[in-house]
């Protein structure tokens, strides 16, 4: 029997159960936060590396080249007993707006955005996203981002619990291109242009498309637009692990590669030298529903294309949660009832098994409010909610 989308839908009273969705990286070390077992954090191979990613709501394929399977980094919807599965990707395409929205659909037609655990346990390289007229070039479309760093899933900083952010405002054009040229020397040093934060736990950033970054080793709770590409800037990491030139090279125009003005072109200069940098990318949470039972808060809420919530419910209570967009959620603490479902925070995943902590909220369901019981006597229930486009979205963002 062919299992749709509206099957599923219909299960779940427009509220779908998704299945965990792991992404290795081949340049990355996992940091064993996201609670994959043990012995599963290479079981793909360790030509593939290790699996660092869990990716969340996502339509949106992996790419990390030749041996990976076509649905890596996409989000399967699974019945109650587990037994029928259809990708969230065709499920939208089935049912088009009755899932993501009329506006979105109109937009877009896809669901454009996902969200990401990203647990390494050491920094990544400065590194760019493309923005929107660059990724064009390789029919790919530009990738802003944001951070949350939720402490529910940092018992410790990993490595190096810093980011580099940007570029130092006195920095030139030439500056940078000559550590472009130099990254086949070694240590391209292109570190030393750049300025880090430490990060604090519960605060996020945002990170418009083409501003450089070298992420911090802290499991990092990624919201994005529906994209994968990205070019590695630097190319030596601190403890000596090198950068392959390729990844140099990622999703350039063949036509421009060696061309390192095109590397510098894709920078945003304004924004990556901005003396202002942390005012303007900066976010603590903003609570924006309280009272005796719950508290709601914005975490990113920076870019209008893609936005996050962190919904908190106390002991005991049960809280009606209204919203005017669709959007995808992962519970980081405690157990409930959520629509139909049980849910539950795991405590360890074996690949390939499924779970009740991660889930996809319907426009229609979303918009005749979803109740959220917390089982639990002493503990929270606290999910984080990812959005695209969302009306809800204060304006100061």
């Amino acid at each position: 029997m062919t299992v749709l989308g509206k099957d599923l839908w219909k299960e779940g009273d427009g509220i779908l159960r998704l299945k965990p969705a792991w992404v290795p990286r081949s340049f990355c070390r996992p940091g064993r936060r996201i609670k994959l077992h043990p012995d599963d954090y290479y079981v793909l191979g360790l030509e593939r590396g290790g699996i660092d990613e869990r990716w969340f709501s996502s339509t949106t394929p992996a790419e990390n080249g030749p041996g990976t399977p076509p649905d890596e980094g996409l989000s399967y919807a699974v019945s109650a007993d587990g037994r029928n599965a259809v990708l969230l990707k065709d499920a939208v395409a089935e049912l088009k707006e009755k899932i993501v929205g009329e506006n979105i659909w109109k937009k877009y037609g896809k669901w454009p955005m996902f969200s990401k655990f990203f647990d390494n346990a050491g920094p990544l390289p400065h590194h760019v996203h493309h923005r929107e007229q660059h990724a064009k070039r390789v029919g790919a479309a530009g990738k802003p981002e944001m951070y949350f760093f939720p402490s529910q899933m940092n018992p410790n900083g990993g490595e190096f619990p810093y980011t580099f952010f940007g570029l130092n405002p006195q920095c030139t054009k030439e500056e940078i291109r000559s550590c472009l040229e130099n990254f086949t020397k070694g240590d391209n040093r292109l570190l030393e242009a750049s300025q880090a934060y430490k990060i604090e736990l519960d605060t996020g950033w945002d990170v418009p498309p083409g501003v450089l970054h070298a992420p911090a080793s802290l499991c990092t709770y990624e919201p994005q637009f529906a994209s994968d590409v990205y070019a590695m800037y630097q190319s030596v990491l601190p403890g000596g692990h090198c950068v392959p030139v390729d990844l140099l090279w990622k999703n350039c125009p063949p036509e421009e590669r060696g061309n390192f003005d095109y590397l510098i072109d894709v920078i945003d200069w304004e924004k990556n030298v901005d003396p202002d940098f942390k005012a303007h990318r900066f976010m603590r949470p903003i609570v924006c529903g309280e009272d005796e039972r719950y508290r709601e808060e914005w975490i990113c809420y920076k870019s209008p294309l893609v936005c996050a919530k962190r919904l908190t419910v106390y002991p005991g209570q049960t809280v009606t949660v209204r919203d005017s967009a669709a959007y995808g959620f992962i519970l980081i603490q405690g157990r409930g009832r959520c629509g139909n479902w049980e849910i539950e925070t795991p405590t360890l995943i074996r690949y390939g098994e499924l779970t009740n902590d991660e889930f996809f909220v319907t426009e229609e369901a979303a918009g005749r409010g979803v109740v959220v019981t917390n089982t639990s006597k002493t503990e929270n229930i606290v999910m984080l909610k990812h959005f695209a486009e969302n009306p809800d979205l204060p304006p100061l963002a």
